[in-house]
């Protein structure tokens, strides 16, 4: 007998969407064939009108755990990707401290799976859905970084700047400010084979708008944001990154792309044959810069917003190819932290750290411009699903409804819209959703399963499902 059967559904698979029902026994995938002739099974799902789309996978991922609990916890956060329909979420390294050797891994490691040790001293039960980590990759300890990859993760992260000001330890072994570190910490992924990602703006130049900014008295202003962070920042930065990862034969990743012209410059470099990766974030796809001079620290991110026609014309790379994937960039941060005001009382953009919540989002997001017409259902999964698990090398076992590929999916209603309030989020930073509150999306999340087990369902995360997430590590090659 099966332990689950999802029936009736428009089901995602090899590419297009079909009629089918599929059929899950000890958290893998078994059968996928004709409606109702699957064999019984313990319990089963209707998905009549709904479609079924493999696992989301979040490329792009920062909780703060440990060290910052506050912001939002591993165990909680996990829950909004869940509600979200992401299944497996791929952590970067910014942390207390950041996870630039095994030790540190392993203490988050802990804490994802609720595993008793020192590490999760606040007892966390774990997180309900499956994960991935990235390594940190810096200029600090350029020794550390190959070693680091025996430890199971699936890329490297590094800055291309300096730790911001009061968060170095969030920073530590994690950036490379200047060219000979950033060279040698390419020539040390290298020998790992993973990619390297990275966060793509230039220091010299944003350290130089900053200081100019604050010379004119701007610092007050919300446009001020953008001001300092002006396409140009992203588009050297990614030139350079592009010029030393060829040099060294080094495969990378440019993480969250804002800007068309540095979107062609991938394009380019992928044309003449390099190992880039390119992610973009549904925000920049659908935000612009008046967001910030409404929301401002709320809708303050690195890169920064950009102006509403930057914003139309990087949808060609998504429709072309160019983009892999899309992440969240999910980042929480707590009321106070946005709203904080220089040592007199006075409001200052730059002291607000930069980044919003959004891991419940992202699915729901671009579905609904896929509903809307702008791209199709199965770019969106392609994107969000599909790529993800290929370009990091978890693919089949993620990203695929096939037999013998774990049995993650999710259920979605395209005929349910509603309005999206903060309140309901699941995340522990919904006080700081604003950007998106009152959105109306095309769609609801109605099921999210994550190896067998139903993790949401009717929209309603199963938080005894804490500590049922495991660590997923790329294929062995060869």
């Amino acid at each position: 007998m099966l332990d689950l059967v999802v029936k009736n559904g428009k089901v995602y698979v090899d590419g297009s969407f079909r009629e089918c029902d599929v059929g899950i026994k000890d958290g893998k995938f078994v059968l996928v064939g004709m409606s109702g002739t699957l064999p019984e099974a313990q319990r089963t799902i209707d998905a009549t009108g709904k479609y079924v789309i493999p696992g989301g996978i979040d490329t792009h991922v920062h909780y703060r755990d440990p060290g910052h609990w506050e912001r939002e916890t591993f165990e909680v956060g996990s829950r909004a990707a869940a509600a979200g329909g992401c299944t497996t979420f791929f952590e970067h390294p910014i942390s207390m401290p950041p996870q630039w050797k095994a030790e540190i891994l392993q203490n988050r490691l802990d804490i994802c799976t609720g595993k008793d040790s020192p590490a999760n001293d606040r007892h966390e039960k774990g997180v309900c859905v499956d994960f991935c980590f990235y390594g940190a990759a810096g200029g600090q300890h350029p020794e550390a970084i190959e070693p680091l990859s025996h430890a199971g993760i699936v890329a490297y992260k590094t800055f291309l700047h300096d730790a911001p000001e009061g968060r170095e330890q969030e920073f530590e072994g994690l950036t490379s400010a200047n060219n000979d570190q950033l060279y040698r910490v390419l020539q040390e992924v290298k020998k790992t084979g993973l990619p390297l990602a990275a966060h793509a703006e230039d220091n010299e130049l944003v350290t130089g708008f900053i200081k100019h900014l604050r010379e004119e008295g701007r610092q007050g202003e919300n446009i001020a944001h953008c001001l300092s962070r002006p396409p140009i920042v992203e588009i050297e930065a990614i030139s350079k990154m592009l010029k030393f990862a060829k040099d060294v034969g080094c495969p990378i990743e440019l993480v969250h792309v804002s800007s068309w012209e540095a979107m062609e410059l991938a394009k380019q470099a992928k044309a003449e044959g390099q190992k880039v990766f390119v992610e973009t974030c549904p925000h920049y796809l659908l935000l612009d810069e008046s967001y910030v001079e409404k929301f401002g620290a709320y809708a303050k991110c690195n890169p920064a917003l950009r102006k509403k026609e930057e914003v139309e014309k990087l949808w060609d790379y998504v429709l072309d190819g160019t983009v892999d994937f899309i992440g969240s960039d999910h980042s929480p941060y707590l009321v106070s932290e946005k709203d904080k005001l220089d040592k007199n009382g006075n409001k200052d953009i730059f002291l607000s750290p930069a980044g919003f919540p959004g891991i419940d989002l992202r699915l729901p997001l671009m579905l609904t411009e896929a509903k809307k017409g702008r791209v199709s259902m199965e770019r969106v999964v392609e994107l969000l699903c599909v790529n993800p698990a290929k370009c990091f090398n978890i693919y089949p076992q993620k990203g695929t409804i096939s037999a013998g590929a774990d049995a993650d999916l999710v259920i979605v209603d395209m005929g349910h819209e509603h309005t999206f309030q903060a309140k309901d989020s699941y995340s522990q930073a919904r006080d700081t959703m604003k950007v998106f509150e009152g959105w109306r999306l095309g769609c609801s999340v109605d099921y999210t399963v994550v190896r067998g087990r139903v993790v949401v369902e009717n929209g309603v995360v199963d938080e005894s499902a804490a500590g049922w997430g495991q660590m997923v590590t790329p294929n062995k090659k060869g």
